[in-house]
């Protein structure tokens, strides 16, 4: 990996895949250097395939990467992750759908959920830095949990307020603070490692 290139912004979405008034649709438009995760043909609720789909997609980009993921998509990043030995740079993880709970009736069923592999979600820290970005209303998951998963995953942990599940039924449409997370996690990894000065000891 090239580390001179500038960093690419992998969009990871839920199982809703691409819409075309959604935040992350609209943040790709605006974005020079951006890769999307193409929706599937086939076994949709497979998380083995997601995990394909993404890595497929990672492993094309010469040079670093961020990823930025919604809903089911966090946890597509995550398992992942946890399977992964590419370096990212960090990762932007918005209203995660937790799907060890049921969800509406309108989405799949814990027991489809089981049989495509998506249960449990991995609780261990990510490999790379990560910001949590989280509903204190989201239909499909409880602010609580989602705080549990951010201490587990090792991300900063940050409460939106009530938006729903950041979708365009929740009245999202374009979402600009994920411009200023992606600008946070980048300059994070810009930063100079501190020069490590051995200490020696008196003789």
């Amino acid at each position: 990996m090239n580390d001179d290139i500038e960093p690419t912004v992998v969009v990871v979405p839920g199982l809703r895949d691409h819409v075309a008034d959604h935040w992350q649709t609209l943040l790709a438009d605006r974005l020079d250097r951006v890769r999307t995760v193409p929706p599937l043909e086939h076994d949709r609720l497979s998380l083995a395939a997601r995990i394909a789909a993404l890595d497929t997609v990672v492993s094309d980009i010469d040079g670093p990467v961020v990823l930025v993921a919604h809903s089911a998509g966090v946890l597509i990043a995550v398992h992942w992750a946890h399977t992964s030995t590419r370096p990212v740079l960090g990762a932007l993880l918005a209203t995660p759908a937790d799907l060890e709970k049921p969800l509406p009736e309108s989405y799949p069923s814990m027991a489809d959920l089981d049989r495509g592999g998506w249960l449990p979600i991995p609780r261990r820290r990510l490999p790379f830095p990560s910001i949590l970005a989280a509903s204190s209303n989201d239909p499909l998951a409880d602010r609580r949990r989602v705080a549990g998963l951010a201490e587990a995953w090792g991300s900063r942990f940050v409460d939106l307020g009530e938006v729903g599940h950041l979708n365009p039924a929740s009245g999202f449409g374009d979402w600009p603070a994920a411009d200023l997370f992606l600008q946070e996690l980048l300059q994070r990894s810009a930063a100079p490692t501190p020069e490590i000065v051995p200490v020696l000891s008196e003789s």
